[in-house]
């Protein structure tokens, strides 16, 4: 007789037919990177998928592939054009991983991607779930995903205990992931569990009447749906202090070249002062910000303008933005450049710089 393993309890087909029936009578059939099975297609949208919602992937989406139409084009394009077109998407690690990404698929591999997970998954910025989703949908491979909707979903349906980013919870996790792999239908399904956690199983006011989870839901049938899954443990968020310089001299604004890595890695931004400093330890800037300006050209004004708050996943900015307009501009210092203020909107800036900008480029401000 076989002995049965902690996998075979985890087994239950009837699961994943429910999610397959579910997705193919009620789930999101029309978006633009489904209904294909180009890599290259699947794969952009699972990267700009990651940490960012659907409505904002939109329009990103097809600007991208206008300009970056195939995984070719995109690995000869300059990096620099990549990360103007990733400019107030979010998290810019993603727009270096995809162009690195990109190098790589045309340099190893011919321009075509993968289809075993285990390679795909040694590409730049592309980790085990996003590696299933993207073989799953282009080739048809069974390969699970556990993306935060799914832990959402299955940590509800089970009543998963814990907090689903701790390693033990998480091994668990992707345990029951593999075990409730459907055999056939493997598109359907992983587009289903997406969509369940997109649309109905929701962080806030999950819509449990529509579930076709509901029947089997443990925090459904306990009224644990807000409870579960389990919150990250609460931790201070640190805020730091930014100088920002706004320079202008003849409808040009001076933008400085961010480093590779880090903080809007590889972004123009504007200059700064003393960099991001923790609240504690900033000062008002005025000694440093005086002999900065000076270093600019002949000052003809230097003008407060009004604070904003800028949130990343671990730290809050404030920052306090500086306007200093110039009668003569001196020598543009290295990793420097100026720019017409006209042509903001399509320069690589992070978003709460672009926003600042483009309100001092209005006539009534400029």
């Amino acid at each position: 007789m076989k002995r049965l393993t902690e996998f075979d309890d985890l087994l239950d087909p009837t699961f994943s037919q429910a999610v397959i029936d579910w997705q193919r009578a009620h789930g999101r059939h029309t978006l633009p990177w489904q209904n294909t099975r180009d890599a290259y297609r699947v794969w952009l949208s699972e990267i700009m998928l990651q940490q960012t919602q659907v409505a904002a992937v939109l329009g990103y989406y097809a600007r991208f592939l206008e300009r970056f139409p195939t995984v070719q084009a995109l690995a000869a394009g300059p990096i620099e054009d990549v990360m103007a077109h990733w400019s107030g998407l979010g998290y810019y690690t993603r727009a270096r991983n995809l162009h690195a990404c990109a190098v790589r698929v045309v340099n190893e591999y011919g321009g075509v991607f993968p289809a075993d997970p285990a390679l795909l998954a040694d590409l730049p910025g592309i980790g085990r779930s996003t590696a299933a989703a993207i073989t799953a949908f282009s080739n048809g491979t069974r390969a699970a995903i556990l993306d935060g909707n799914v832990k959402r979903v299955f940590a509800r349906v089970f009543g998963v205990e814990g907090y689903p980013g701790e390693k033990r919870i998480e091994e668990g996790l992707w345990k029951r992931a593999d075990a409730l792999l459907p055999v056939e239908g493997i598109e359907s399904y992983t587009q289903g569990l997406m969509d369940l956690g997109a649309t109905l199983c929701t962080r806030s006011k999950p819509d449990c009447g529509r579930c076709p989870l509901q029947a089997r839901c443990v925090a459904y049938a306990t009224g644990r749906t807000d409870e579960l899954p389990v919150r990250k443990p609460k931790k201070t968020t640190p805020e730091k202090r930014a100088d920002m310089l706004v320079v202008i001299h003849d409808g040009d604004v001076l933008l400085e070249q961010r480093p590779g890595t880090g903080i809007w890695g590889g972004l123009l931004s504007l200059p700064e002062v003393d960099g991001h400093v923790h609240i504690d330890n900033a000062h008002d800037g005025g000694i440093a910000l005086a002999a900065h300006v000076q270093t600019l050209g002949s000052v003809d004004e230097v003008q407060a303008l009004l604070p904003l708050v800028h949130v990343f996943t671990h730290y809050k900015l404030h920052i306090y933005p500086h306007k200093v307009t110039l009668g003569e501009r001196a020598t543009t210092p290295a990793n420097h450049v100026w720019v017409r203020m006209d042509d903001i909107a399509d320069a690589a800036l992070p978003a709460p710089v672009k926003k600042l900008l483009l309100e001092l480029a209005r006539p009534s401000l400029f």
